[in-house]
This record gives structure tokens, sequence and C-alpha cells, in this order.
């Protein structure tokens, strides 16, 4: 299962940028480092050459590149200026844009002085802050990228969707290799639950100790780069500690799903002797370890989300949750184990919402949880995620939450095991497998 140079398609991501061509707003990509965001570029350049685009009229910088280490605002308006050809549009690709302090002056100037259709990618929210905002407030459309889906990662290995009908009338999904080889759906989505949906695996192929080594590259540039070396460059000195910093990423990564605050994680840090001279007094405050979470999230390595009193119609400021961008990260980071498989389970389900383009909350009703609440401007819909629905203590306790809510919206337990019934007093028992390789 190897892959060769060819960019792999990113349809989902690709169909945005190109809805946006040649619209006035930048163009921003943004998502942790290494999650495709480069080769998405290199899609789009594609498919302007394909539609007829001159070559000339495309300009590529990646400022991780050494060639552009010491570049200057100025220096990267002079330098695409002098490329810029009179009378033609331009197409102006810039990667990892956040390197080059006070980007925006020149950006803004680009749409000032040059017909030109812009084009950013950013591995921090950083990129989209206040500063920047107030610079292009209003012309620039974000496209939040994540790693792969599970239908990407099938696609990405080569594996293809197959139905096949049994004499007995029922049908069963399958997948195919390129050799004709049929898998389960399961033994694909375990290797999924494992290695994660990094797209570099597939360049390194399904093997541990491979697959190791990149999500380690990942994580430490990701660190590094994004957090620890951003706040020097930003010149403050908040995130100074990197053993603090790790302490907070193995436990947010530990806890996914599960409620927490930043004085609960500091306060667990402590009790556990996680960090040195763990007495009451060394105790980084609730705002320290609030920054640093901060940062973890600036950098799209955990996501928040927060919880929604249904009965009262309003969020809750405290308890949110987190959940880390891919599995296959918090696997390299807390190793390989089978313990809170639910967990990981919700993992997988809130961000295959996000990429279906739902805001995502926690339900709170009476003193009882609902998994998700998806909502966009068309429908809402309620998810339970659950690792089998077959026992009735289960059943219980996920539909419970459920039929307490009032309104006629969707409502759905995932699991991998959805036992014979398909629907509980309107509420629908679906296979988590299944709804994933739904578009």
């Amino acid at each position: 299962m190897s892959s060769s140079c060819v960019y792999k398609n990113r349809d989902l991501y690709l169909n945005k940028l190109i809805a946006f061509q040649d619209a006035e707003p930048v163009k921003v990509v943004t998502g942790i480092r290494r999650c495709g965001k480069s080769s998405l570029l290199k899609l789009m350049i594609q498919h302007l050459l394909d539609t007829g685009v001159p070559k000339e009229q495309i300009v590529e910088m990646n400022f991780e590149s050494h060639d552009y280490r010491d570049m200057t605002s100025d220096g990267l308006y002079n330098h695409v200026k002098a490329m810029a050809i009179p009378g033609k549009r331009m197409y102006l690709f810039f990667d990892e844009l956040q390197r080059i302090s006070a980007w925006e002056e020149a950006v803004n100037s680009f749409r000032v002085d040059l017909d030109c259709d812009i084009y950013i990618t950013g591995s921090n929210a950083y990129l989209l802050s206040s500063e920047y905002a107030t610079y292009l407030s209003g012309r620039c459309v974000e496209i939040k990228m994540l790693p792969l889906s599970f239908w990407e990662f099938m696609d990405f290995y080569g594996f293809q969707l197959r139905e096949t009908t049994s004499s007995l009338g029922g049908t069963r999904k399958q997948a195919v290799d390129q050799n004709g080889e049929r898998y389960e759906l399961r033994e694909i989505f375990d290797a999924y639950l494992r290695f994660g949906g990094m797209p570099g695996i597939a360049d390194v192929g399904l093997e541990q100790e491979r697959a190791l080594a990149l999500l380690d590259g990942i994580y430490s540039t990701v660190v590094v780069r994004d957090i620890l070396e951003r706040e020097k460059r930003r010149g403050q000195r908040q995130i100074t500690d990197p053993v603090l910093l790790r302490k907070i990423i193995l436990f947010l990564a530990d806890n996914i799903g599960s409620t927490v605050s930043a004085y609960s994680i500091g306060n667990t840090l402590v009790n556990e002797g996680l960090l040195e001279g763990g007495s009451r007094k060394n105790a980084p405050s609730a705002h320290t370890v609030q920054a640093y979470v901060s940062a973890l999230l600036e950098s799209y390595i955990f996501y928040e989300v927060k919880r929604f009193d249904i009965k009262g119609k309003e969020f809750l400021r405290t308890l949110g949750k987190y959940y880390i961008v891919d599995i296959g990260l918090r696997n390299y980071l807390l190793g390989f184990r089978d313990r809170d498989s639910g967990h990981v389970l919700e993992n997988i389900v809130y961000f295959e919402l996000l990429r279906r383009g739902y805001d995502v909350a926690i339900g709170k009703i009476d003193n009882a949880e609902i998994d998700f609440i998806a909502s966009n401007a068309d429908e809402k819909i309620y998810i339970q995620v659950t690792e089998s629905m077959t026992s009735e203590d289960v059943r219980k306790r996920e539909l419970t939450p459920l039929q307490r809510v009032r309104d006629n919206y969707e409502k759905i337990v995932l699991s991998l095991d959805p036992g014979l019934e398909t629907s509980y007093e309107g509420i629908k028992s679906k296979n988590l497998i299944d709804w994933l390789l739904t578009e």
C-alpha cells in the first residue's frame, strides 16, 4: 500500500477553494501542520494550469523554505511586484505565511496594487487573530483543513467500497484494494483508529515504527515552531516551560471527551506528582494553565467544545471538553491501548461533524448529557456515540437523555455494534462505520 508523488485528491477542500476562485476574498487555509495544506495549494495550482491559466501568472512561495528565511514584508512585496505581469491577473500562493512578520501589510497592498487572486496557508490560529482581522476584515474566507476522514483514509490507501448481496438477500459492505483483495471495513477502521489520519502516513505505510517517527516529527514541529518559537516572536513570555507544556498535552490527550477546567488540570498535575516539587504552592495557576491550553488550541492540536444547556437555551461557561485533532497523535503520545475506546469514537465523530460543516456543542439536559448537538443553517441533530448498543443497560443510558429532548429534530445513536433494531421510539440506531462512509 504505497503511494506515489502524485497529490492525492482532497476534493472536500479543493472544491471550496475553486468555489472562491477569482472572488475578492483572500483564501486562508488553516489547520495543524502536515494535515495537507501545502498539497491543497499544489492541487489548486494544478487546477489553474488545467483550466488554462499560464504558469507565469502563478507565484508560489513556501516560507518554510530557507530561500525566504530573512525575507521581510517589504521584501515579499517587492519580490511579487517584480514578478507581476502588467495587464494580467496574478495568482499568489503563500504557504506558512505566518513566518513573515507584518505579512498582512504586503497582502493588503497586493489587493490594492495588483489584479490578483490570493491563497494563504497557516498552521496557527494566531494568523487570523485580531491584528490580521482589522487589516482584512470581511475580506478573507477561512477554509479549515483537518487530517483525513475515514473516507479519505480509505481513498489514500487505494481501497474502494463494494456492496455485495448474499444468497439470503442481505447486503454487506466490504473494501477492495488495487489487487482485488477484499477486507472487512472493521479491519480498515481499526487501522484508522491506530494510525490516525495524517496524510504523510500513506507515504510511510501502515507500519508502526515508521508511523510513530512521522508523528513524532509532526508533534515536535507543532510544539517547537508553532508554540514555543512563536511565543518568542510575539515577545510574550507566557509559555516558557516545555515540561509543563508536554504535561498539559498528555493530560488533555488522556482526557479527551471528559469535562475539564484549567483549575482541574493544574490540580491533577500536582496531585499525581506530575510536576516537579509537586506541592500546592507550586501548582501552576489556572491563568497559566489556560494560557498553555489556548496555545494548544491556536496550533490546532486540540479543539474545545462548549456545553449547551438545552432547556435554558444557553452556552455554559464552565467545563468544556477537548478533543485531539488526530487519534494517531494521541496513540503516539500515550501508547497504543484499548481503554476508553468510547471517547476515541466520540473524538472521531466530533471531527467528522466539523468536516460536514456543523457547529458542534455538548448538550446538557437536566443532569444528563448528550454527546453532541450538531447544527447548521438548515438542521439540527442530537447524537450519542457508544461502542455497542447490544446491552440493555447501555441502551437505557444512551437513549434516556435523547428521550428527554422534546423537539422534533433528528436523534441518532452511533455505535460499532448497533444490534438488530434500527430505531427506538423515533431515535435512530446507526452503524458508526456506515455513517462515516456516507457522503
